[in-house]
């Protein structure tokens, strides 16, 4: 188990060596646990987050897909506030599916575009 974990860091390593976040176009940054998910929305220049949002309030009987997809949906809604069109998707090294595909796509429905 542990090998799997210092893979995905290792993605996770080797992917923000090639994006970040600006002011213009801040990065979109997932984390996913076995029960929870997180999107915050960070400039890298600056070193801030700008919004950030995460399942933890939510109930539990709800399912994990649909509430990656809440939160997705709550990401693009805070950023559209931020007057943010433009992100860089930063999926944390993990596969782009199943609850990390659900957040981005309701992320775009939200208006945001990466």
């Amino acid at each position: 188990m542990l090998k799997k974990q210092e893979n995905r860091l290792r993605r996770k390593a080797r992917v923000r060596s090639k994006i970040s976040g600006t002011a213009k176009r801040p990065r979109l940054s997932i984390f996913r646990s076995n029960t929870n998910i997180y999107a915050q929305i960070i400039d890298d220049e600056t070193g801030k987050t700008l919004a950030a949002c995460s399942d933890l309030k939510g109930t539990s009987k709800i399912k994990r897909l649909d509430s990656a997809s809440k939160v997705g949906e709550e990401v693009g809604k805070k950023a559209k506030a931020l007057k943010i069109k433009e992100i860089v998707f930063d999926r944390g090294g993990f596969p782009y599916q199943g609850r990390v595909k659900a957040l981005a796509e309701a992320a775009r429905k939200a208006g945001l575009n990466f």
